[in-house]
């Protein structure tokens, strides 16, 4: 049936959204990676691109743009919440209000830069995967894998970065950060490919090869026929 939904399209959808909620609330925590200062949530985040591929991969662009709009939603509606709970009182005894908005809070600006660029950065990333297997007939699922998280990490490194810390830090220092971030994210990619590979391989058996839509509109807005 057309509007058949499967489990595992479901699951991936759900495991979306839930790399992208951990990502952002432990993201307030700064590690070191080697001699770069890098947000903890590099480790999580990059799963979202894989989620992405393997849900473009195998079932279309249509599905993953409909994948994208639920994962901001959810964290809109996460970030909403955030901010209801952070600005109601906290009881008498409760000694942990300031720790708990430091991990919950975020500025306006930075709430903005974050979800402005996970919108960009993941429709380029299904686009790519997508677009590129129709013109390839499906061949090469390695080098879509790597372009496509190439080029959807980098723009959204570059947005977030860009537009949260713009004027608060020198622009050879943003141009660090960027290209930091978007090596790590895609050397992440890249080292667990095998397993993505794998992964798509096995859930086309599943689902069918037929799956995957190839008449469909690339509009990132056109949320019909999901």
């Amino acid at each position: 049936m057309k509007n058949k939904v499967s489990v595992l399209f479901m699951l991936a959808g759900i495991l979306f959204a839930a790399c992208l909620l951990i990502s952002n609330i432990i993201s307030s925590k700064i590690m070191m990676l080697g001699p770069w200062a890098v947000p903890v949530g590099v480790l999580v985040f990059p799963l979202s691109y894989i989620i992405n591929d393997v849900i473009a991969e195998v079932w279309g662009y249509r599905k993953a743009r409909f994948i994208i709009w639920a994962g901001f939603g959810v964290n809109l509606l996460a970030l909403l919440f955030f901010s209801l709970s952070i600005a109601v009182p906290p009881a008498a005894f409760y000694e942990s209000q300031n720790a708990f908005a430091t991990v919950l809070g975020s500025t306006p600006r930075i709430m903005a830069a974050s979800l402005i660029a996970y919108l960009t950065g993941s429709f380029l990333n299904a686009f790519i995967m997508s677009r590129f297997k129709v013109i390839t007939k499906g061949k090469g699922l390695p080098l879509r894998a790597v372009v496509s998280t190439l080029a959807g990490e980098g723009a959204d490194s570059l947005i977030f970065i860009s537009v949260a810390f713009a004027g608060l830090f020198p622009p050879s220092v943003i141009m660090t950060m960027v290209l930091t971030q978007a090596l790590v994210k895609t050397v992440y990619e890249i080292a667990i490919l095998p397993v993505t590979v794998v992964l798509i391989q096995k859930i086309k058996k599943i689902e069918g090869d037929d799956v995957f839509d190839y008449s469909v509109s690339y509009n990132p807005f056109r949320l019909k026929e999901v």
